[in-house]
């Protein structure tokens, strides 16, 4: 984080799930979720500068819109809305958001820039939001911007996604990110969902409140092991998109311990053991002939 008195630059980090189970569908067709998130070394990049009035988003590296239809422009519009009251209105923004996030690949790269807006404005205006406040915020922006107000690397997260606890970083691993180059609309996933499933993977009735409330974090006293990483969304999205089981079946016969798509995907993620890296980067020089978006990341401790 850099900053002077007008201006503030934040690196906005992305996600993968290492464990993402679907316990539940609410009557508003919302799914209840376990999942467990972990930031990893990937980043967007935001430029934030003061100006006299209104909000304005550059987006010179994508084809992203720079209006309201960027939940980027929605967040600083929520943020100016909520503190106005505090005798900051009439100030403006510009933000200038540089892309390295794949869109629409569960990577939560949207999410992480709207908490990034919250969080940068707020120490730009010097508006005092408590975490808690932003956390109100973000909640009303999506379900996965929560994840990126909390300082914490690693998050279980039940509810919609948006119920938070600590759990353990992942560690002794880097992970081998693979981006197949098209997007899916979460959406979509979870509707396909609802309608696959089978009874004997889950129960799907609608439920008034979460069944997994009230339960433990298995992952609070120590880390995920590579044979418990599961996602429910993997065998819908890669029941379309054949790619994805492809991806997973080559990171893992490239060394991978554990191979599985992020989120509703379609990126697909393999964890190699630290000592031995240089499979990892020989199998990301290989699938980066086909895959440009292959990135060899490390999952964040801090």
């Amino acid at each position: 984080m850099t900053t002077t008195d007008s201006t503030l630059a934040l690196a906005a980090p992305a996600k993968i799930n290492l464990y993402l189970r679907v316990t539940g569908r609410r009557a508003d067709g919302y799914h209840y979720l376990a999942t467990l998130m972990q930031k990893i070394s990937l980043f967007d990049q935001l430029f934030f500068r003061r100006k006299g009035s209104g909000i304005r988003v550059i987006c010179p590296d994508s084809d992203l819109p720079e209006d309201e239809g960027n939940l980027v422009y929605r967040a600083a519009r929520l943020f100016l809305e909520t503190t106005a009251a505090r005798g900051k209105g009439g100030i403006g923004v510009e933000i200038t958001l540089h892309k390295k996030i794949p869109v629409a690949a569960g990577l939560g790269g949207g999410s992480s820039d709207a908490a990034a807006v919250l969080l940068g404005l707020n120490r730009l205006l010097a508006t005092g939001c408590t975490e808690q406040e932003l956390l109100a915020m973000a909640g009303r922006l999506g379900a996965d911007v929560p994840l990126f107000i909390v300082p914490w690397p690693v998050a279980w997260a039940t509810g919609i996604g948006d119920r938070l606890q600590p759990a353990c970083p992942l560690a002794g691993y880097r992970i081998l990110l693979v981006n197949p180059g098209f997007s899916v609309a979460t959406a979509r996933v979870y509707e396909k969902f609802a309608l696959t499933a089978g009874a004997k993977k889950i129960n799907l009735t609608c439920f008034d409140t979460d069944p997994s409330e009230g339960q433990t974090c298995p992952f609070i006293g120590r880390v995920i092991r590579p044979e418990e990483m599961v996602n429910d969304l993997e065998a819908v999205t890669a029941g379309q998109y054949r790619e994805i089981f492809d991806l997973r079946e080559r990171l893992l016969k490239g060394g991978a311990v554990a191979a599985m798509m992020t989120g509703s995907g379609p990126s697909v993620f393999g964890l190699f053991r630290e000592q031995e890296e240089k499979m990892a980067v020989a199998c990301g020089r290989e699938l980066s002939e086909e895959y440009p978006k292959t990135f060899l990341v490390s999952p964040l401790a801090s």
